[in-house]
């Protein structure tokens, strides 16, 4: 459960996000703060917040510059709240905002608060470029110099390296390896071949243009610096075009940029709140967040993938919750790469892999592939880091809310650093 004994229950009363957007495209001079700001402005706007003291707000972001040290606090202040409201900085890499979301759920079924707002937000084209640690010594031992030579001397050392930028990257510092190069690792020991990647994609797409097209995400998504859409989905995408594409992390590889989700800019929240504030101020309950659960691997022995810790967590909140993988209408699986997904449910449906590695008594099984991410994923929506897990809260949270026969859905986000986060929806 969210916490023990659940005292009250967690409603979502809905998310906005703005259009996620390919790096360096509508975004490219817009900051972190820019970005979350805009959409905790139109979450309190959507749901009539302005001057409403919320008791809590958590977000984050993975890729921050110094100057965001307190990046919540900071776009709260600007949001239209009471600036009473605290602000919550948080970070579990690409699970960051869902991190949040139960964060936030825990407190409201605590009793601590009766609503709070959750969200994420990551730019990749303000990514912080820093100098080499050598130059940040050079200029501390001056500043720490008593006399003028003991301030002077350390910059006799100065050298041309000290001026080459360095710049972030999506490394894991246990391995060296990207987060590409360790998919493929993954996909070589699962047998995922090329084409079940391109096809997961392929209907990533399709899905998601169609949700497009439909009006799906017209309530969900508010326009941002002149964009109204997320500029990644390709509607005229085949699978023929996508089987063109070169190999992105390994000459032999079966990864590409087609298959695997775009460096990517945006942000996204998502209101939560006690069913009693919620009726008091006339809003919906679209559904409620009932469990959730975070896991880890032992990924930097080799001895596990990187993106493997999903399927510890996921059993292990079906087990909290006492049903089965295959107790859901929608199942919202976070696209970090075709591959990921695709070994996910591999291991699933493994008997071999659920006793001998998650020690269940059999496999969890297979799940219906037509209930899976059924308004396209984030290999064609894009994937912000951190604004990932608030983006799927939202629309699941609308799609049960839509279909009437619906009872749950599941969300399962991959991160770095080997670790993973589930939670459960429910009507």
């Amino acid at each position: 459960m969210l916490v023990g004994s659940v005292v009250k229950r967690v409603a979502i009363v809905g998310g906005v996000r703005i259009p996620f957007a390919r790096a360096y495209s509508a975004y490219a001079t817009a900051s972190n703060q820019d970005m979350l700001t805009a959409a905790f402005r139109a979450v309190v706007e959507r749901f009539r917040l302005q001057g409403e003291r919320l008791g809590d707000v958590a977000a984050g972001a993975v890729i921050k510059h110094s100057r965001d040290y307190s990046l919540v606090r900071e776009c709260v202040l600007s949001s239209g709240l009471d600036p009473h409201t605290p602000g919550l900085d948080m970070q579990r890499a690409c699970g960051t905002s869902l991190e949040a979301a139960i964060d936030i759920g825990n407190k409201i079924a605590l009793g601590q608060i009766e609503v709070g707002l959750a969200g994420g937000t990551d730019s990749i084209s303000d990514a912080p470029i820093v100098y080499p640690r050598s130059y940040q010594q050079l200029l501390l031992a001056s500043y720490r110099g008593r006399t003028a030579w003991q301030r002077a001397a350390p910059w006799l050392g100065l050298r041309p390296k000290h001026f080459k930028p360095v710049l972030p990257a999506v490394v894991e510092p246990r391995t060296g390896l990207s987060m590409g190069q360790s998919t493929e690792l993954m996909a070589k020991q699962w047998h995922i071949t090329r084409a079940e990647q391109d096809q997961l994609a392929y209907d990533s797409h399709v899905k998601a243009a169609a949700a497009w097209r439909a009006g799906f995400y017209d309530d969900l998504v508010v326009p941002c610096l002149g964009l109204k859409s997320d500029n990644n989905v390709r509607s005229d995408t085949t699978l023929e075009k996508l089987a063109q594409l070169r190999p992105s992390f390994a000459a032999d590889g079966t990864l590409t940029a087609g298959n695997s989700t775009p460096l990517t800019d945006g942000a996204s929240a998502v209101l939560l709140a006690t069913p009693e504030w919620a009726a008091k101020r006339g809003l919906p309950v679209l559904a409620y967040l009932t469990h959730g659960k975070a896991w880890a691997v032992d990924f930097a022995t080799g001895k596990e993938g990187l993106l493997m810790a999903p399927t510890y967590a996921v059993p292990a909140m079906l087990r909290d919750a006492g049903i089965t993988l295959q107790d859901f209408d929608y199942y919202e699986i976070h696209e970090a790469f075709a591959a990921q997904v695709l070994c996910t449910l591999k291991a699933w449906e493994s008997a071999d892999y659920c006793r001998d590695v998650l020690g269940l008594p059999a496999a969890l099984g297979s799940i219906d592939r037509a209930k899976l991410n059924v308004r396209g994923g984030s290999v064609a929506l894009g994937h912000p880091f951190a604004a990932t897990g608030t983006r799927i809260v939202a629309s699941l949270a609308k799609l049960l809310a839509g279909d009437a026969s619906a009872k749950r859905g599941l969300i399962s986000v991959c991160t770095a650093g080997g670790m993973g986060v589930s939670a459960i929806l429910e009507r």
